[in-house]
């Protein structure tokens, strides 16, 4: 079968000028009245679901994620359109070219494995013109861990190919181990917080300072 590949989104094909960090600051605040709720939480790599759980527990607001989600992503989703219009963001390099290429190969499929909420997601690949290029994925609803996330991505946007085929593409050590807790493959990009270095000792099968050579990279990555 053809490759699938399975995108993260923030520092891997955009950078939303902290648009999402902000906005769900001011949920939090408007929710709890807590400002900078999210300050001692680590956002690289880590799950909505993950960022929210934290951000409560080092709050002392008792009765979990599940009690808080509906509320919480309704005011997030509201206030991230104008966040996103607001912060000076922009795509990261080789995009959307490289997915355009990828997108035009026979079979190949193209999907997310993100750490975002999914209506979040929706809203920034709308928002940078991307959303075109995927069907389905892994959503950061869906687990503490961003390996359940992948594992959802695989199980929706993978199905029948094998590994080997699936490729999985982010900016942090938390992409790359998730992608090798599911056994397939690691693409580490160091467009984000960590290095090329960094990436390849987390575990990367493949590593790119960038994709800005899009064409070297869609090469590369379709094994020519």
């Amino acid at each position: 079968m053809a490759p699938v590949f399975l995108f993260d989104i923030d520092n891997t094909l955009l950078y939303s000028g902290g648009a999402g960090s902000h906005a769900m600051n001011m949920a939090f605040h408007e929710l709890f009245g807590v400002s900078d709720g999210f300050a001692r939480v680590e956002f690289s790599g880590r799950t909505d679901r993950y960022i929210l759980h934290e951000a409560l527990r080092g709050h002392g607001i008792e009765g979990g994620w599940e009690r808080y989600l509906e509320e919480f992503t309704s005011r997030y989703y509201a206030l991230l359109p104008a966040a996103l219009r607001e912060r000076q963001g922009r795509l990261m390099p080789g995009f959307p070219p490289l997915l355009e290429a990828l997108s035009h190969e026979a079979g190949v499929r193209l999907g997310l494995a993100t750490g975002n909420f999914s209506e979040a997601a929706r809203l920034k690949l709308e928002h940078y013109g991307l959303a075109q290029y995927f069907k389905g994925g892994g959503f950061g609803e869906e687990s503490l861990e961003r390996s359940g996330v992948v594992r959802s991505a695989i199980k929706r946007a993978a199905g029948g190919a094998r590994p080997a085929e699936v490729f999985v593409i982010g900016d942090t050590p938390h992409d790359v181990s998730s992608a090798l807790e599911n056994g397939v493959v690691a693409v580490g990009v160091a467009t984000g917080n960590y290095t090329a270095a960094e990436l390849r000792q987390a575990g990367a099968h493949l590593v790119f300072a960038d994709f800005a050579d899009w064409q070297a990279a869609a090469k590369t990555l379709l094994g020519r």
